[in-house]
């Protein structure tokens, strides 16, 4: 074989076993690439995550913020209304028919000559020795007539009664009695 036949040869020889090499090489490069991208949109998605979390906590505490404090402002306005209507919706000692209209006081008449009116509750029969009778602090309210309890005292400016007390209807007067004894602990005189 004449050198050039062998040059080619060889050429030949190294072209077949050398395109593979260097096409090889070039695809582990491809793939060190391709990874390095993989990686780089791997950190990407991570980062994107971790800042859609932080966002959507956010958004979160902003809305529960926003709700404790619509809450807040329902529960002030909620309580004006009520002082609001408390005031006006009150009993008026000037007033001499301040119970007009009122629905506990739907079968009152006037007094009745043995009878005592308890509002929501109607006229009851009274003892002859208490009709007209002052009551007075220190003093025991019998046990047939403590029934007779005070649906509303905030309509009369009272306050809550105290563990253990109400308010009863006793004639035209309001007690603040205990509720064991029937000790009257205050007197409001003269209601209706």
């Amino acid at each position: 074989m004449n050198r050039l036949a062998k040059a080619a040869v060889v050429a030949l020889a190294l072209t077949t076993t050398a395109a593979p090499l260097v096409a090889q090489a070039q695809d582990r490069g491809d793939r060190r690439e391709w990874r390095q991208e993989r990686r780089e949109d791997r950190r990407e998605n991570r980062q994107e995550r971790r800042n859609d979390r932080r966002e959507w906590r956010q958004d979160n505490r902003n809305d529960r913020r926003e709700w404790r404090q619509d809450r807040r402002d329902d529960r002030r306005e909620y309580r004006q209304d009520r002082r609001e209507w408390r005031q006006d919706n009150r009993w008026d000692r000037n007033n001499r028919n301040w119970w007009r209209g009122r629905s506990d006081f739907r079968g009152y008449t006037g007094p009745r000559s043995g009878y005592w009116y308890a509002p929501s509750y109607g006229y009851y029969r009274v003892e002859p020795r208490y009709s007209g009778y002052r009551w007075r602090t220190g003093g025991y309210l019998p046990a047939q007539y403590r029934s007779y309890y005070v649906r509303d005292p905030y309509f009369y400016g009272l306050r809550e009664a105290p563990r253990g007390y109400r308010y009863v209807h006793a004639g035209s007067d309001i007690l603040l009695i205990a509720v064991a004894s029937g000790l009257i602990a205050s007197v409001l005189s003269n209601v209706y």
